[in-house]
Order: C-alpha cells, then sequence, then structure tokens
C-alpha cells in the first residue's frame, strides 16, 4: 500500500470510528487485536492488509466499497480520476473501483488488471446480483458454471453472479485487462 493510500486508509478509519461512536479500545475489542493495532493503523504508522481492514470493517458494520466509497466531504463527484480510485485487490490482481467518491451507490464498476497467470483462486465465486465486463486488453479466461471460454479484446459476457465462476489470465507474458460492472455492487 503506497503512503498516500496508507493516509486514506488512515483518515477513513478514524472518521468511520468516532462516526459510530468507537473508541480505538472498543473497535480493536471487538476486532480482537490490540488497541495500540488501531492507533498505529490511524497515525499510518501502520497499513493493513486488505483482509484485516475487512475484518475490522465487519466489526463496525461496513464493508470496503462503503469504507473506500464514502465522501468524506458528504458532497459527491462525476467524475473519479485514474489516481484516485482505490485498489480493492493485490499486486496479482487490480480492481480500481470508478465512482469510489459517490455515496450509496447501486452499481459498481471496475477497471480489473490481471498479470500474468493471474486468478481470482481455485475456489469458484457465488455473490448475489448479475455482472458483465469487456476484455480490453490481453485475454481473459473465463469460467461459470462449468463452462469455460477464452475472451480476447471487445469480448463481452454477462452472467448471474449466482452461478459458481473464476476469472483468469491464461498468459505467461501478457497483462490482461478488464472494464467490469455489477449490480448490486460487490465492493
Amino acid at each position: 500500500m503506497t503512503e498516500s493510500a496508507s493516509t486514506e486508509v488512515a483518515t477513513r478509519l478514524r472518521y468511520v470510528r468516532k462516526r459510530y461512536g468507537l473508541s480505538q479500545r472498543e473497535l480493536a475489542k471487538r476486532a480482537g487485536v490490540t488497541n495500540g493495532a488501531i492507533s498505529l493503523i490511524e497515525q499510518s504508522r501502520v497499513s493493513p492488509s486488505v483482509g484485516s481492514l475487512k475484518k475490522l470493517l465487519e466489526c463496525i458494520p461496513m464493508s470496503l466499497a462503503e469504507f473506500f466509497t464514502f465522501d468524506l466531504n458528504e458532497g459527491s463527484s462525476v467524475v473519479s480520476r485514474r489516481g484516485e480510485m482505490p485498489n480493492l485487490g493485490n499486486a496479482s490482481i487490480e480492481f480500481y473501483l470508478a465512482g469510489s467518491n459517490v455515496k450509496d451507490r447501486n452499481m459498481g464498476i471496475m477497471r480489473e488488471v490481471y498479470q500474468p497467470l493471474a486468478d481470482t483462486g481455485a475456489e469458484m465465486l457465488t455473490h448475489a446480483g448479475h455482472e458483465g465486463g469487456v476484455v480490453v486488453a490481453g485475454q481473459l479466461e473465463l469460467s461459470v458454471d462449468g463452462t469455460t471460454w477464452l475472451l480476447d479484446p471487445g469480448d463481452s459476457y454477462y452472467f448471474e453472479s449466482r452461478l459458481p465462476h473464476r476469472f483468469r489470465n491464461p498468459s505467461a507474458s501478457d497483462v490482461c485487462e478488464v472494464v467490469s460492472a455489477n449490480s448490486p455492487p460487490t465492493f
């Protein structure tokens, strides 16, 4: 996590914790961590992993999407600049959430970047809603409900998200980029 991302997480966590009337000690107790850990995060001295942050937010309760999308200034903007979109992924798969500054979104729009041979994991994903996308660069291997397709740039997909699914970049050398949408938003 970059220094600016760490600062953003620190600012947002402090804001959310106070908005819900929780002390550092109370949030730490709910999450099963030390209050020193919460303090270090809020001082930008430690950057939590996505999993750790998700665990903290479950104690509030708040989703990662809500955490990164509420506007600290209580306004909203039509445009999200490239550097303003939070990356909800990791080093091998980057998920950049469009409209992260919009409160109460009804759909999630993302730019997904899959590094060579990256995938969403061996376990198939399932969740409520529908999702679709368009491959912008590289190739995407899409598996849905027992069937697998290889998609090239310009190819698209759409399916019910309750069906078991998985995404994978089959290339050992090229990055795959996808623009996707899901409703209701799951990030």
